[in-house]
């Protein structure tokens, strides 16, 4: 099977998975080694690592990443593609086309323009790009899943009803998987899931939001992703730590700090001779 269609298989089989995003090698293989099922990527994880706010990365070393994560794991591995990286339904299909070839198994696209006037693709336009999106990935030699986002309810357009709507569109324009960030309540899940004949991604790791995966699971929810949470927690201990140095001149951070044991454990399956054998 392709790493598409062991993808897939996922969000066929029973109950709810939860698909954590990594933001670098190291970080894809301790949720390897920990026993997740697959792996997304987190486009503000990338940001952050390479010193830029989110969606300052342009698409070719995007994709560079997408290359270091795939090649990190053997899981399967979505991609967070942002809007495609352009704004016609073209420029999503060839970059749908390009994320293929990096070995990816899918990867999301939202209908967020970039733009702070008018933060939203108008809704036939929307649709037009995720039917792109589509057309273009059952014209790929192996199965790819695309799940179409919609950003209202994180990009200050706060309509659940719109939402609904764009996600059901998008639906029927052939997205496999539909995903509507900023959901905050166990009623507005259950209303997004069913309204839709597709899984439905529902994201966790946002400040006050805390539902457990068995309550998401009765909600409808089939697949849990974190988006850059887990990013941002180990930062935050980052800058604990940087700033516990700064202001105290005290290193107590070390004594929560992974032991080299530890991690040395996740990693060793991967450990490569670095000289010759004499």
């Amino acid at each position: 099977m392709s790493q598409g269609a062991v993808f897939r298989a996922l969000h066929e089989r029973d109950g709810v998975f939860i698909i954590p995003n990594p933001w670098d090698a190291g970080s894809a293989r301790i949720l390897a080694g920990l026993g997740f099922d697959a792996l997304a990527t987190t486009s503000a994880g990338l940001a952050f690592s390479l010193g830029l706010p989110d969606g300052c990365v342009r698409r070719d070393a995007v994709l560079d990443h997408c290359r270091t994560i795939v090649a990190a794991t053997d899981l399967p591995v979505s991609a967070d593609l942002e809007n495609g990286f352009g704004d016609s339904p073209e420029r999503v299909a060839d970059t749908i086309r390009a994320a293929a070839a990096t070995g990816l198994a899918g990867c999301s696209i939202e209908d967020y323009t970039g733009k702070r006037d008018e933060p939203i693709y108008p809704f036939s336009l929307a649709v037009e790009r995720i039917a792109a999106a589509v057309a273009a990935c059952r014209a790929l030699p192996d199965d790819f899943v695309l799940t179409a986002r919609c950003e209202n309810l994180i990009r200050g357009r706060n309509d659940l009803d719109d939402t609904i709507a764009r996600l059901q569109a998008f639906a029927a324009a052939g997205a496999d998987v539909v995903y509507a960030p900023g959901l905050r309540d166990l009623d507005a899940i259950r209303a997004v899931c069913t309204a839709v004949n597709v899984p439905v991604n529902v994201i966790m790791g946002l400040p006050g939001v805390t539902f457990g995966a068995a309550e998401l699971a009765a909600a409808g929810v089939k697949r849990i992703s974190v988006g850059s949470a887990l990013a941002r927690a180990a930062y935050g201990a980052f800058l604990a730590g940087a700033r516990e140095m700064a202001e105290s001149g005290t290193f107590s951070f070390g004594g929560t700090a992974s032991s080299f044991a530890e991690l040395g454990a996740f990693f060793q399956v991967y450990c490569q001779p670095t000289h010759e054998a004499s």
